[in-house]
Parts: structure tokens; C-alpha cells; sequence
């Protein structure tokens, strides 16, 4: 049993923070394109980050702030351009984004970390941001977490948020996340950006390798079309205003916190899978019996990114085969006479051997996921054994549709 419940409010719910999100004429569609997520103190920071040689400015400029001091007050994204590929000038957008919003804000350039997400190679359109930072700032709101997370998104049908509370002794403590991301999407850190605010107070050190594992729980094993952005960023704030005893070393409230954390952010990352261009269902892979976590969390990924399996799920074919091509072809070594499979309730492989199993109904049972509630009856789960080891790990993607080639081949037109 879980230690949390889910409460509403998003990147707001915990205490100390605003967030606002306007249409400022970035993108040309006229949706909502520029948010702020504000901490009234100065907040930890930390941040996972594209590891593509090629990267938006924000990304380095992150980087760069982060390793200087790992706090940070604000969070500014803009979506329409990425600012990828940019040169100079696009770093020196990034650098002036920074220095309006603190001075509208009235605190260090800093104390500001930036996000953009759209188009590659195309800079940030400075002059509509430059307008629309005052309103920005104006209409920052201890209610704007929906607004900050319907203006971060891109090609996204749906905005992605979550937000979760335990106590700590007599008080609580919140964290709460929103992310975007449907396209682009591919185990390496991983277009997606999530935010998460926390309200805890936790040290440095440990909030960035709390961060860490959680993102190699969550946002490094979904995959949507095998595309690394150049834009991936994970920021994480904890600015201490629960008012509990700080968390400086791993011990059980630094446990409670990260089991918090890594739940925000694989709600968000599955999410992102399940709102994969084109997608009518998330595909959960389930893998145990590998040597470690590592090799589960390898053989997940592989076969949860395979274009076949994808394939066959928006099919509706229970092609078992694809899947077991897919898991020996992930270079992790395993006995093949070991093999399961199984889709649903359906048993297809057991000791490498096919077992024989209602086709039909295995097929009915991928069409009722496609019809499911969102992220609670959506879901085509495949589990996959091929050993006796300890290691289990989860992945998580989506079908592969023809609506996936029609919305990226029409990306910039």
C-alpha cells in the first residue's frame, strides 16, 4: 500500500508555489504557448537533462546554472520553437529570457532556469515574449498549475499532471508534477518536459540523486517512436515551506520521499507514452527473472520500442513472436529455454515452447484497451520472464499507428 494520496493542484499543490501559463503568440496556432512556475523562496534545484551531443540552449544554460548553485526560484518554458540548433544567438535569446523574467520578478537572472520546447532550429520569437512576460508574471496564481501545463505542450491531445500528499509526523508534505511530451520520445532522457515542485526541505546532494533514480524509473524507460529530443529536461524544486525537519541522508523519510517522487514521475511518464502521436493504447512491458535491474529494465525497453511489436498491438495481432525477437535481440544475455510470454491474461510461451491460446479473445482483449478509461483500463500489459534472477523492471510505450507518419510528416507544415 501506498504512504500517499492523490490530491488536485498539480505543480501548486504543495505549499509556496504559483504557476501561470498565457498564449503570448509564439506558436502559430494561438494556443497557449508561455508558462512560470514560481517558488516564493528560493528552492533546490535539480535537473536531468538530454544526453543528444545536439542541444537546445536551454539545456546548457540549465546545466550551467545548476552547477554554478543548485537552487533556483523560477521556471520559465516557452513552446512553439525549441531553440535547438540555434548557435550563438540562441543561447544569447536564452540569456535575455532570463534577465526580462528577473526583472519582472525582481530577483537574479540566476535564480531562473528555462525550458523550450517545438520546432528545431527555429529561435524563440523574442518579441512576443518580451510582451507577454509582464502578464506572464501578473497572472502567476496558486491556481495556475493547469494553465502552466496546457501551455507546455506541442503536438500533446492532453495536458499531464499529478499531484500527491503523505505526512511527515503532524504535517504534510505535496509534491506535484506536470510534463509534455507525445513525440520524439526515447529512453535517453528523455519532445518531453516535466517540472516537479516539492514543498520538503532536502539537501542538495541528495534531492539531484533522488532525482536521478527516479528519472531512470520513470522518464528513461518510455519510448514512443525511438527519437532522442534535443530539449529533454527534468526540473525538480523542493523549497522547504512544509516546514518539516530537513532530509540530509538516505534513512526512512529520504526513502518516503523518493518512493513520492519516483510515483510523480512515472504517473508523467506514463502519460507521455500513452499520449504518443497517433496512439489509441499504453503498452506497459513487465520484465523479471533477468540478473539485475539493468538487464530487466533493457530487455523492457527494447521490446516495448520495437516498431513490430508497436505494430502488431494497433493491429490487434498477438504476435508473441515479435515480442521474443524483440527481447533476444536486446543484448542481454539469457537461456531461450527460460522464455515466458504473456499478454494480458493470455500465456503464449512458457520454457520456450508457444502454448496454445484463445487468439481471438487475446486480440478482443488489445481492442478493450484502445476503449479504456484513461491510464486506468488503457493499458496492454506484457510480461516477459527469462530466468530465475532478481531483476524486474517496467517500461512503458504505445501502438503505432498510421495517425504517427501523417502527424510528422506534417510537423512543420
Amino acid at each position: 500500500m501506498s504512504d500517499w494520496k492523490e490530491i488536485d493542484g498539480g505543480v501548486t499543490a504543495p505549499r509556496g508555489y504559483r504557476a501561470s501559463g498565457i498564449t503570448a503568440g509564439l506558436k502559430p496556432s494561438g494556443l497557449p504557448d508561455l508558462s512560470l512556475i514560481l517558488s516564493e523562496v528560493d528552492a533546490i534545484a535539480a535537473g536531468v537533462f538530454t544526453t543528444s551531443t545536439v542541444r537546445a540552449a536551454c539545456v546548457d544554460y540549465c546545466r550551467q546554472r545548476l552547477q554554478a548553485k543548485p537552487s533556483a526560484k523560477a521556471i520559465l518554458c516557452n513552446a512553439g520553437q525549441a531553440n535547438a540548433a540555434t548557435g550563438e544567438q540562441g543561447l544569447a535569446d536564452a540569456l535575455e529570457s532570463a534577465k526580462l523574467l528577473g526583472e519582472a520578478l525582481n530577483i537574479p537572472p540566476e535564480s531562473i532556469l528555462l525550458a523550450s520546447t517545438g520546432v528545431i532550429g527555429q529561435r524563440i520569437k523574442m518579441e512576443p515574449l518580451r510582451a507577454g512576460i509582464p502578464r506572464l508574471v501578473a497572472e502567476a496564481s496558486e491556481t495556475g498549475s493547469d494553465a502552466a501545463a496546457k501551455a507546455i505542450c506541442t503536438t500533446d491531445l492532453v495536458p499531464k499532471t499529478i499531484a500527491l500528499e503523505t505526512m511527515f509526523g503532524d504535517r504534510p508534505v505535496r509534491i506535484g508534477g506536470i510534463c509534455k511530451g507525445s513525440g520524439m520520445i526515447h529512453p535517453n532522457m528523455a519532445t518531453m518536459l516535466a517540472f516537479v515542485t516539492c514543498d520538503a526541505a532536502v539537501s542538495s546532494h541528495l534531492w539531484q540523486e533522488m532525482l536521478s533514480r527516479a528519472a531512470n524509473r520513470s522518464f528513461n524507460q518510455i519510448t514512443v517512436d525511438g527519437d532522442t529530443s534535443t530539449n529533454d529536461s527534468l526540473i525538480a524544486l523542493a523549497n522547504g515551506q512544509s516546514r518539516t525537519p530537513a532530509i540530509t541522508e538516505m534513512g526512512a523519510d529520504a526513502e518516503k520521499l523518493e518512493a513520492m517522487l519516483t510515483e510523480v514521475c512515472v504517473h508523467l511518464a506514463k502519460a507521455i507514452a500513452r499520449d504518443g502521436e497517433g496512439a489509441t493504447c499504453l503498452v506497459e512491458v513487465q520484465v523479471s527473472g533477468a540478473l539485475d535491474e539493468v538487464s530487466a529494465s533493457k530487455i523492457a525497453k527494447t521490446i516495448v520500442g520495437s516498431s513490430l511489436v508497436k505494430a502488431a498491438i494497433f493491429g490487434r495481432d498477438p504476435n508473441w513472436g515479435r515480442i521474443a525477437a524483440a527481447a533476444g535481440r536486446a543484448g542481454v544475455p539469457f537461456d531461450q529455454e527460460n522464455l515466458r510470454i504473456q499478454l494480458g491474461d493470455f500465456l503464449m510461451m512458457e520454457n520456450g515452447q508457444p502454448k496454445e491460446f484463445d487468439r481471438a479473445a487475446a486480440s478482443n482483449y488489445m481492442k478493450s484497451a484502445a476503449e479504456g478509461e484513461y491510464l486506468k483500463a488503457d493499458t496492454v500489459v506484457i510480461q516477459v520472464s527469462v530466468g530465475n534472477g532478481s531483476g524486474f523492471a517496467k517500461a512503458w510505450g504505445c501502438d503505432l499507428s498510421y495517425d504517427y507518419v501523417k502527424i510528422n510528416a506534417e510537423y512543420t507544415t
